[in-house]
């Protein structure tokens, strides 16, 4: 993970949401943030990351539900 984006993540105390996240939207996350080519472009995507973690219910501008029910035993 690119520094600037663990420091962001630290400093809006967002790494516990990010941690959460599956791994293919973490990766996703950062590697479409750290492919833009202008600086703007990732300050937008880095705050774009940040407040969809913030409000939890959104990965990439889709709705986004975490599994948070636990599972199921298959003998019930």
């Amino acid at each position: 993970m690119p520094e600037y984006v663990r420091q962001a993540l630290e400093e809006r105390s967002l790494m516990d949401a990010y941690q959460a996240r599956p791994p293919y939207q973490r990766n996703d996350y950062v590697g479409w943030i750290d492919r833009a080519k202008r600086s703007e472009t990732k300050v937008r995507r880095l705050e774009q990351m940040l407040d969809e973690l913030a409000t939890g219910d959104r990965y990439m501008k889709m709705p986004y539900h975490a599994n948070t029910a636990p599972a199921e035993s298959k003998n019930s």
